[in-house]
Formats: C-alpha cells, structure tokens, sequence
C-alpha cells in the first residue's frame, strides 16, 4: 500500500476545494427564473398564441372561433376549466388581438385567464382588454363568381360544371 504523505494530501484536498468555489463562482446563479414555468402546472389549461390571433390548444393551430367552439365542447362535457394559462409560443408573443379574444372567452365562459405580462404573471381584466367578437381566420380565400350565392349542400354534383 503506497502511503500519501499528510501534506501532500491536505494540499490536493484543498486544490480541489479551491476549484470547486471557482466553477461555482462562474455560475453565479444564473438560472433563468421564469414564475410563469414554475406555476404552469397550477392551471387547468394552457394555451399558446399563435400568428394571426390564433391559438394553439392541444397541439392543434385553431382560430379564435375554434378555440371558442373547444371550450364550448368542454361546457357542454361539464369539464370547463376554471383558469386558462396565455403563453407565448416560439412563433408569436402575445398580442392585444389575443387578449380580446381571451376577454371574449372569459365573458362567455367565466373561467379565469392569466398571462405572461413582460416575465410577470398577469390576470386578464376583462373589462379593460377591448373584448372582441370571436371570428374565423381572417385571409379567408374569395369564392369564384360562379359559386357566389351556393352552399355546399345545394344541389346534386353535376360532372358538366366541374371543368
């Protein structure tokens, strides 16, 4: 058995007390303190805004009708969340189309929504968000002239017209 001598010992225990503070030092804390992460488990639903005033629900892309006609589903289940959590996704942040249409939501359905307000944790005011009536995508693609004033269910299908 090779014997260390004390002194050898205490200086490599020491050096590497020593390393250890200085990589710890290095750090610094750093760690990103996001309260919005930590309490996302609180809520009954999260919800991510998406372009053009959509929502992602579920993984799904919906409109803010959609997203309308999903917690109306949820209603009907007896299954209505009591809050909903508005995050930013990675493609848009949260704009005051989403808040209206969040506004909208809980006017309709009385649950409570929350926020991500600049690294903050925010409750939707209904009353001071402009609460907007929930709508379609709005780039909807304009019918042709010859199909302007038909539905979908008017009519047998007719090969001539298809060309």
């Amino acid at each position: 058995m090779i014997r260390v001598p004390d002194l050898l010992s205490r200086a490599a225990a020491a050096m590497l007390l020593a390393s250890m503070l200085v990589l710890a030092g290095c750090h610094s804390g750093a760690t990103k303190n996001d309260p919005v992460a930590k309490e996302q488990g609180q809520f009954d639903v999260t919800i991510k805004a998406y372009k053009s005033g959509q929502f992602v629900v579920d993984n799904a892309v919906l409109s803010a009708a959609d997203t309308g006609s999903h917690f109306a589903y949820l209603k009907d289940q007896g299954k209505l969340p009591k809050t909903v959590l508005l995050i930013p996704s990675d493609d848009s942040k949260i704009r005051d189309i989403h808040l209206g249409f969040m506004a909208r939501m809980q006017l309709d359905y009385g649950f409570a929504v929350y926020y991500d307000k600049k690294g903050e944790l925010t409750r939707l005011n209904a009353v001071e968000e402009k609460a907007r009536q929930l709508e379609d995508t709005p780039q909807k693609a304009a019918l042709p002239d010859r199909m302007q004033g038909k539905e979908a269910s008017s009519g047998a299908y007719d090969p001539q017209t298809q060309q």
